[in-house]
């Protein structure tokens, strides 16, 4: 017979869930099988697989050894990469980090480890915040993702309790998160509201956005407002109303204002002109605006975080020289 006893971070799930954490041999059918037979048991009792976890209950499982095989050392990988990250704000529940151009959040199909969630990890593990070893089914992670060629503000959980939270808030959109970027050209409109219809083509890695609805694709709407022009090229903040793949650069490449330097929906003749090597886009500035109790996190309704400075973005900075001739 095993024991496992449930800690603050395991809390709140549903017992089938956390124990294919764990154990990752037990599948969810499996574990369904092995409750009716009361080979696992939970506070001494059967137990459901749909029931929420509390701190401190016990499993106790009747069980082989091989089931309950998990699988060797858990989260190896991080512990090899560098804990080098841009803190952008810390505190006990979460961490905002200034994400790099050129770095993948998570591990890509190139199975790339030097990723974002693994130097937070790191960097955690090295501040003595973080043990894989002690931790029964959580570990630090990331509550939003930008692509690999966007920089900007990501959020990270320390503890499950956050992450569940800040999973709702982004849900429900209780936060608010701007981004800059740079299109050519300048949008009829100083400010305004875009709505189209986006359709995801998976195989090519792409979106094609209609003004026509279909039953393929989804709406987009996107709020934006011009902060300067110089004519070929205009400096844009935009709040992202929905969040679709790709739905800044392809909805302001739908209205003829491509984002500079994007590749795949711009002007390579532009990109090259003007000396963009990249896409101009960066996620700039984040707002907690909580409509709902916040929990653990209510002290931070109403804060706003930014990067260190945005006109040390490298294409502010290349816009910049452009509007002064250099």
């Amino acid at each position: 017979m095993t024991e496992i006893t449930v800690s603050k971070n395991d809390a709140g799930q549903r017992a089938d869930r956390f124990l294919t954490k764990v154990y990752p041999k037990l599948t969810l059918p499996l574990i369904c099988k092995l409750m009716r037979k009361k080979r696992i048991k939970l506070n001494g009792a059967r137990v459901e697989p749909n029931v929420k976890l509390t701190e401190g209950d016990v499993f106790r499982f009747y069980l082989s050894d091989e089931l309950l095989d998990r699988g060797g050392e858990k989260e190896a990988d991080f512990r090899n990469v560098p804990p080098d990250i841009n803190v952008v704000y810390e505190d006990e529940n979460i961490l905002l980090v200034d994400k790099p151009v050129g770095m993948v959040v998570h591990e890509d199909d190139d199975n790339t480890s030097d990723t974002l969630i693994n130097r937070v990890k790191c960097y955690l593990w090295k501040k003595g915040e973080y043990d894989p070893d002690e931790e029964q089914s959580f570990a630090p992670a990331l509550c939003n993702r930008i692509d690999r060629n966007t920089g900007g503000i990501v959020i990270a959980a320390k503890n499950a309790e956050s992450l569940r939270i800040l999973n709702q808030k982004i849900r429900d959109r209780e936060l608010v998160k701007l981004y800059l970027c740079v299109v050519a050209g300048k949008p009829e409109r100083d400010s305004g509201t875009l709505t189209a219809y986006l359709h995801k083509i998976e195989a090519e890695n792409r979106v094609v956005v209609s003004d026509r609805k279909t039953p393929e694709n989804r709406t987009i709407r996107t709020k934006y407002r011009v902060l300067h022009s110089i004519g070929s090229q205009s400096l844009v903040e935009v709040d992202l109303l929905t969040g679709r793949t790709h739905q800044i650069r392809a909805h302001f490449a739908h209205i003829g204002h491509a984002l500079m330097g994007d590749g795949k929906y711009g002007s390579n003749r532009l990109n090259k002109q003007f000396g963009y090597n990249a896409q101009a886009l960066y996620s700039y500035r984040l707002t907690f605006s909580f409509t709902t109790d916040g929990g653990c996190l209510q002290y931070l309704h109403g804060r706003s975080f930014e990067v260190a400075d945005r006109d040390s973005i490298w294409f502010v900075k290349r816009y910049n020289e452009i509007k002064s001739g250099s």
